[in-house]
């Protein structure tokens, strides 16, 4: 049973860097974004019609904000990710 771990990562810790200004602004205005789109849709949970594709319900608002959010943010990401592949080509 001993062996199942490597000898030299035994009672060590792993140390990590500090993290640099930049990324201490970015995880601020993250948790800030998020911590406003939260509120955001909590303060609207009213029903509402929406023309969804395929239909019309009445569906609580805060369902269309979140899903509008996730769209979003993927979007986003698929975006920002197909425009880093194009500059390291």
């Amino acid at each position: 049973m001993s062996d199942d771990f490597p000898s030299s990562s035994r009672g060590r810790r792993e140390v990590r860097k500090p993290r640099s200004r930049k990324e201490n602004v970015r995880l601020v205005a993250v948790a800030a974004a998020s911590a406003l789109a939260a509120l955001f849709a909590v303060l609207n949970l009213e029903e509402v019609e929406v023309n969804w594709i395929v239909g019309t319900w009445d569906t609580p608002l805060i369902v269309v904000v979140a899903l509008s959010m996730v769209l979003g943010a993927a979007l986003g990401y698929l975006a920002a990710r197909r425009r880093s592949s194009a500059k390291s080509k």
